[in-house]
Parts: structure tokens; C-alpha cells; sequence
């Protein structure tokens, strides 16, 4: 089985691909899985020999099929491990060995970005707190050691410090000792985190993992985590880079929208509120990168994350401006780096400097290649609006990449969730009405990835067609559950939504 790397190589990032002339459907998914498990690594999670990378968009794939015994591995693993920063929150980039224990101490803002939201969804999936919580400590590590004064985000924490590789966040029993003088404290400290005299990094140094547990382990972190921030720290790569910043828009907005949580939902808007006014040109076409550079343009996987991002955040806040400034971008896009011979999109946009051969990434690893991107926001909004032209879109990078999803699905995680969910088709659920929590609190109670929800008080005056010529019933907050835009008998209830949404019960 040929791995991503080496297909994108042999065929110089898809260009020239021929597109199949059937859409893929559940036999590739089928093909997928069966690939997947021949990678797993059941011992310690994660997909083949090291080095170790998150695979974070197969993970998501899994968990939208419900599929718990590989992607719940896989997220205990890293939680556990030295990938995981156990004292200050937040991911490296990836291990070194298969056991997760040794980092490449990089920190970046897009691995982050998409393992808190895989960390909330492998929540919704299996109900273990400790994925709700890894996943809370690494937005918060965003928000507290990413985020610029401007609600942008920088794009990393430097693997090195003056100390050399890893200093900032190794230790020893005597340091561990320094911060926690009693000597209780320490000991249980030591045991809990794996930090011992022989130490598994190098030097006599321990990278902290998950080793068993203490009672007051939160306060012993804290404590910690004072005592590392007197070190040198490692520098901050301070560029703004947009499509990175879109996943962190994706991951606070959903985070805000499941949990109730405010403070997520207004960094997801000053995100975007930040992106769309400093990263844009005088024909409101997107910027790769706020610094320097800054007037170089946006590569299609900026573009397609921030697609993203614009419906996410409309499907948490439900203001209409996120949604037409997704129209207005999704027809940029088409414009500017669609394939209308063969599909799928190009990765450089026709105005940008022109090289000898425009390619066409599919990748996603470490993150989502902009054409898998594109497929699946194309997908949801044309469950939002209806719109054909959305669907064939999206159905020519299926077509352009049937062979390759087969083949290598640990390389396009993300364009294997657009396959399936284009096989089962949408949930359209448009809600009516002074009130949609008691209704949203069902909605958002599982992981829903094939389910996309509008609402406006009043349809009339909302831009979006799922709403249009909907009406609450007798002035009650009203659900209408459709697909292809046939909708059921509209529901008032938790009860009535669930049967509608096939839940068990409600929540």
C-alpha cells in the first residue's frame, strides 16, 4: 500500500490525475477501513513505526463512523504521552519513538487546533471526561501562549531554547523537588508524571508523561507549571498565517457551540473579525500571512480552511454574516483556483505568481490538504443552501481522488469523511423561533458530522434557503428535519427532535 508522500510524489501533487467517472462511495469506505487497520499500532496507538504523527484527521474520520477501538486508542496514547504537554497543555508536533514518550518539542498552532476539536468530538463519541478536558487545556494553552494582542494567532512555539532542545519542559526528581519542597508532594509528583533519576529523554532529563495518578494532581501541575515559566523560554514564531488561524476559528467556534462556552465563541469571532480585515487585499481576496510577507496571496488551503471556519462559526453564533461571507468566498474560490476540465481545485489561484506546472495537493497530513478541505465544506454548504453548483464541486475532487482515498487513507483522513458523509447524505435541520437552546441542546449533544442546522427567529428575514418560508409553530421554537431539502413534520420538542434525528432518547 502506497503512502501519501509517495503518491503525491509519483504524480507531482495530482497534477495530471484523471478523474474517476463514478463517485465514491461506501466500497471505498469499506477498503479505507480495512487499510487502516493493517496500519494501527495496537500496543500504543496511532498509525505505523515512528516517528509518531497525530494522524488527526483519521482519527476524526473514525470517530464520525463511530468506530471507538482505534481513534479512542489512539487518543489515550497521546494523551498519556510526552507528546502531550502535561504541565502547560497543548501537543508537539509529533514523537520521535512509537510510544509517544519523546517529542519534537515544536509546538504548532495547527496541530493544536485540530486535536483540541478532535479531543471534543472523541468526547461526544465515548463520554471520557479526560478527552473533554485535554481538550479544554489545549484551547486554553492557545488562547494563552498563541494568541496575539490583535485576537490573531501566532503560528508556533520553537522546539529550542537557550538551553537547548527540550530544557523548557524536561525535569528531574531534584528540579521537581525545587518547586514542590515537600517532600510528599514531590515523590507523588514524580510518580504521576514518570519523572525518575534514569529519566527517558536524554542527559538524566524526563519529558513528563502520564504514569498513574495523584490526589491533588491539578495542584501539583499548577505548581509546576509556575516553576517551568522561570525558565528560558522557548521563542515565538509570530507570523499570522490565515488558514492556520481558520483551524483555530473551526476548533474555538465548535468548542463554544457544544460546551456553551462564551469565552471560545468571542476568540472564534475576533479571529475571524481579525482575518477577514488585516489579511485581506483591496479586492477582499485572502492573504497568506500577516508580517513580512504579507502581501503574498492565500494558497488554496488557506482559503479552504477559512470556507470552513465561516460555517462553523455561522452554525455557532448563527449570525448571517459568516454565512455570506462564505458565499461571497466559495465563489472566489471556484473562480480563482477552480479545475472546471478536470475538477478539484488547483493549490495556487491563477492570479498568484504562475509556475511552470499548477498542482494539485492531496495530502492531508499533518493537516488537511485544501482539496479534501474544500470537499467537505462544499458538501455542508450545499446542505445549507441547496445549491447543485456546491455538489458538483465537491463531487469532482471525489471523483479526481477516488483511486488515491482508496489507497492511502492514512494520508487523506479528511477527504475520506467527505466521502462517507456524501454517501449518507445530509441532515438539514432549520430552527424557528424566539428560543432554539432546549433544541440545540439536543442537536449538539452527539457528534453530528453529517447534520447541519440554521436558525433565524424569523425566516422571513434570513438569507439562508434552509430557513426561508419556515414558520414556528404557535410562536414555539420549531425544528424542521430534512434531507434534500424534504423536511419531516416540524417538531417542538427534545423528544419529538430526537425520534426525528433517530437518538435513542433525548438529552
Amino acid at each position: 500500500m502506497e503512502t501519501g508522500s509517495r503518491i503525491s510524489s509519483r504524480l507531482g501533487g495530482a497534477t495530471g490525475m484523471t478523474a474517476s467517472e463514478d463517485v465514491p462511495g461506501n466500497e471505498v469506505v469499506a477498503t479505507a477501513m480495512d487499510n487502516l487497520r493493517g496500519r494501527f499500532d495496537p500496543q500504543n496507538g496511532g498509525f505505523g513505526p515512528a516517528p509518531k504523527f497525530p494522524s488527526t484527521e483519521v482519527i476524526e474520520f473514525l470517530l464520525s463512523e463511530g468506530e471507538t477501538q482505534m481513534s479512542v486508542a489512539s487518543l489515550h496514547a497521546m494523551a498519556d504521552g510526552g507528546i502531550h504537554d502535561q504541565i502547560g497543555g497543548g501537543f508537539a508536533r509529533y514523537a520521535v519513538d512509537e510510544t509517544w514518550t519523546v517529542p519534537h518539542f515544536e509546538k504548532m498552532l495547527y496541530d493544536n487546533a485540530l486535536l483540541a476539536r478532535a479531543y471534543l468530538h472523541g468526547w461526544q463519541v465515548s463520554g471520557e471526561e479526560r478527552f473533554l478536558n485535554t481538550a479544554r487545556t489545549t484551547l486554553d494553552w492557545m488562547l494563552r501562549e498563541l494568541r496575539a494582542p490583535s485576537g490573531g494567532f501566532h503560528s508556533a512555539l520553537d522546539a529550542d531554547d537557550s538551553e537547548g532542545e527540550g530544557r523548557f519542559y524536561s525535569w528531574t526528581p531534584a528540579l521537581v523537588a525545587q518547586a514542590l519542597p515537600d517532600p510528599a508532594d514531590a515523590a507523588a509528583a514524580c510518580q504521576a508524571l514518570g519523572i525518575t533519576l534514569e529519566g527517558n529523554y536524554e542527559d538524566g532529563l524526563s519529558v513528563p508523561v502520564r504514569a498513574g495518578d495523584a490526589p491533588d494532581l491539578a495542584r501539583l501541575r499548577s505548581t509546576l507549571l509556575k516553576a517551568r515559566s522561570l525558565r528560558p523560554r522557548p521563542s515565538t514564531d509570530t507570523k499570522i498565517i490565515a488558514g492556520w488561524n481558520a483551524l483555530a476559528i473551526s476548533a474555538l467556534a465548535d468548542a463554544g457551540a457544544v460546551l456553551g462556552d462564551q469565552t471560545y465563541l468571542d476568540a472564534a469571532t475576533t479571529c475571524a473579525e481579525h482575518i477577514l480585515s488585516a489579511l485581506r487585499n483591496e479586492r477582499r481576496q485572502l492573504l497568506r500571512c500577516l508580517r513580512k510577507d504579507s502581501g503574498v496571496p492565500g494558497v488554496l488551503e488557506d482559503n479552504a480552511y477559512l470556507l470552513a471556519a465561516l460555517l462553523d462559526l455561522y452554525e455557532a453564533t448563527f449570525e448571517e454574516r459568516w454565512f455570506a461571507e462564505a458565499l461571497d468566498l466559495a465563489a472566489d474560490i471556484w473562480n480563482r483556483f477552480g479545475d472546471a476540465t478536470d475538477g478539484g481545485f488547483y493549490s495556487t489561484a491563477t492570479d498568484a505568481e504562475q509556475l511552470a506546472a499548477r498542482r494539485k495537493d492531496i495530502e492531508d497530513h499533518p493537516i488537511p490538504s485544501g482539496q479534501s478541505a474544500m470537499a467537505l465544506a462544499l458538501l455542508r454548504l450545499h446542505a445549507l443552501t441547496g445549491g447543485g453548483v456546491y455538489f458538483d464541486q465537491a463531487e469532482g475532487v471525489m471523483r479526481l481522488l477516488s483511486s488515491v482515498a482508496e489507497r492511502a487513507p492514512l494520508a487523506c483522513g479528511r477527504l475520506m469523511l467527505a466521502i462517507s458523509l456524501h454517501a449518507q447524505g445530509f441532515n438539514e435541520v432549520a430552527l424557528i423561533g424566539p428560543d432554539p437552546a432546549p433544541l440545540l441542546e439536543q442537536l449538539r449533544s452527539k457528534l453530528r458530522r453529517n447534520t447541519v442546522v440554521a436558525y433565524a427567529a424569523n425566516g422571513d428575514d434570513s438569507l439562508l434557503p434552509l430557513i426561508k418560508d419556515r414558520t414556528a409553530q404557535d410562536g414555539i421554537t420549531t425544528a424542521y428535519v430534512c434531507r434534500d431539502f424534504a423536511c419531516q413534520m416540524p417538531v417542538t420538542t427534545q423528544a419529538d427532535l430526537a425520534q426525528q434525528l433517530g437518538d435513542s432518547t433525548p438529552s
